[in-house]
């Protein structure tokens, strides 16, 4: 693709998205680290209307963790307190109110928990950390409610890529848990590059998240893509997901998935080749 988009996805953006909501999703490249989609470089993600409320939510819900160097941060998932204060300056209020995920994370007893995204007031202070200062011109109040959606439906969209993967070893595992979760915007997964030298557009985000398959740890690498404008849902990236080939197992199961791939493609073929000739020899 190069200078022409990969994909071009026409679709109607919800009112109030910015035109450049993918860099405030991003947040310069490098997404700010209060959810399952972000984290600080260098570590191997809607509001309460955009994500459906989970079955087991009453179940205790976590924080998503950051790696910070302060002394207070949780040993357990390197997250530091939750900053919900509005910032200096901050033009307008913002909600703190956050939504739980359908994301379960693993615990240190095994209790059933969901990581938790980031508040706008959270997002925002995020933003700022990252270098992002605000101008009038760029994002307002509204906005803010906006991109947290979009930023939550990524991330909802990565899990249930991951769980198709997952299906794979329903057997040996039927509860896989979001361990922890890196970004890496800039650093571009070998796929990525490969496309790119035939062309195609790079990835806008990148990210690992480490996958715990009761008991075993499964490093996956998703690529963000923009697909276009905001749909109704508040999507928009395309995301390529897969397990990372750093194990024999990774490995195999990518071969497997592409077989079947291979395998089915070619099977509708053939059969819409044969529905072809049988409507033309009907017609003779």
């Amino acid at each position: 693709m190069g200078n022409n988009a990969s994909f071009n996805v026409q679709m109607e953006a919800p009112k109030g998205v910015p035109a450049d909501h993918a860099k405030h999703v991003s947040a310069g490249g490098s997404p700010p680290p209060e959810c399952p989609m972000h984290q600080k470089q260098g570590g191997d993600n809607k509001s309460a209307s955009a994500v459906p409320p989970h079955p087991k939510m009453q179940q205790q819900a976590s924080e998503c963790p950051v790696q910070h160097d302060n002394s207070d941060v949780n040993p357990l998932n390197m997250m530091p307190p939750a900053n919900q204060q509005p910032s200096p300056g901050q033009p307008f209020a913002l909600p703190t109110d956050r939504q739980t995920s359908t994301i379960p994370k693993v615990t240190e007893d095994g209790s059933t928990q969901f990581w938790q995204y980031p508040s706008q007031q959270m997002f925002w202070n995020a933003m700022l950390r990252k270098g992002w200062r605000w101008k009038k011109e760029d994002v307002d109040q509204k906005d803010m409610g906006d991109i947290i959606r979009i930023h939550n439906a990524n991330n909802e969209q990565a899990w249930q890529e991951v769980l198709k993967w997952e299906a794979l070893h329903a057997k040996e595992c039927g509860n896989p848990r979001l361990k922890s979760f890196g970004g890496k915007a800039k650093d571009f997964s070998p796929r990525a590059r490969f496309r790119s030298l035939l062309g195609y557009e790079l990835p806008f985000d990148r990210h690992d998240w480490i996958v715990d398959r009761c008991g075993k740890d499964v490093r996956y690498v998703i690529d963000y893509y923009d697909g276009g404008l905001v749909d109704k849902d508040y999507r928009f990236a395309l995301l390529d997901v897969r397990p990372a080939m750093d194990s024999v197992d990774n490995v195999w199961d990518r071969m497997r998935v592409t077989y079947m791939r291979w395998r089915y493609e070619l099977t509708d073929k053939f059969a819409s080749n044969d529905k072809e000739s049988s409507k033309a020899s009907a017609s003779d």
